[in-house]
């Protein structure tokens, strides 16, 4: 029979491990996927999505659908026979005020209203913008707090005073005149947005390049509209790890050689 005193030693020397087989992990406990709060937050979030894209699934269903068939009343069961002709009436022949050429009309008109006037705004914008934070003039933050003050005035404030300026303008009616509002409208905003930009660029760059002759519109175009060419980059990345790679598979084996000799003593 064991002796108890070594029993017991054999047991104290083993519980440390023991110990360490038994310890507890530490640290957040982990969540289960399907728990009941996580089954309520996506529950709600999908019946709420559901929800909003209900009357966006009757539009489309309803636009595919023949007038025969919408009259049944069913408004949620999906097209029977799908038709694209009241897309193309709608685009070609509906009636809007006064005209019976459908949405094409406007739609183009819209087009040839937002694409300068977007243009037009964002050229401008970054440029006073560009001004206003790296070109400080004389009142350069008063003009600014009033460029600002002028996005929270109300549109419907400007109204006649627009029409008659405009009108002494010869551009009245025309889709010009709204490039110039739309233009006019945007151009606060769009200066706030372009001298945060411009401020959060690196001063060290616009002060090197006066130093090396730059001026207003060669420090614009060349340092603060530089475009990051990301391939060139990667291909300028490659080009300089050609010499130390082809270095490397060249006398690769030697390099290990090396390692390996000096490692060895005696």
């Amino acid at each position: 029979m064991s002796n108890p005193s070594t029993l017991a030693g054999a047991v104290v020397g083993a519980d440390p491990i023991n110990r360490l087989d038994r310890a507890e992990p530490r640290g957040a406990r982990p969540r289960r996927t399907l728990s009941r709060r996580n089954i309520f937050l996506y529950g709600t979030l999908i019946v709420v999505a559901l929800y909003y894209l209900l009357p966006l699934y009757v539009m489309v269903v309803t636009s595919l659908k023949g007038m025969p068939e919408i009259r049944m009343g069913n408004i949620f069961a999906p097209p029977v026979e799908i038709t694209f002709q009241p897309w193309v009436k709608a685009w070609a022949e509906a009636c809007t005020g006064l005209n019976c050429d459908g949405l094409s009309r406007g739609f183009w008109n819209s087009v040839r209203i937002t694409v300068p006037s977007v243009i037009i705004s964002i050229a401008i914008a970054s440029v006073n913008g560009y001004a206003l934070a790296n070109w400080k003039f004389k009142g350069a933050d008063t003009f600014f707090a009033i460029l600002i003050f002028g996005a929270f005035i109300p549109y419907q404030v400007m109204l006649y005073p627009l029409v008659i300026i405009l009108r002494e303008m010869g551009l009245y009616g025309t889709i010009w005149g709204l490039v110039l509002v739309h233009s006019i409208f945007g151009m606060p905003i769009l200066t706030l947005l372009f001298r945060n930009y411009f401020t959060s660029v690196p001063e060290e760059l616009f002060k090197a390049a006066r130093v090396d002759g730059a001026g207003f519109w060669a420090i614009y175009f060349k340092i603060m509209l530089g475009v990051k060419e990301y391939n060139v980059n990667m291909a300028a990345t490659i080009l300089t790890g050609l010499v130390p790679l082809a270095i490397y598979f060249v006398s690769g084996k030697l390099f290990v050689r090396g390692i390996a000799a000096g490692a060895v003593k005696g």
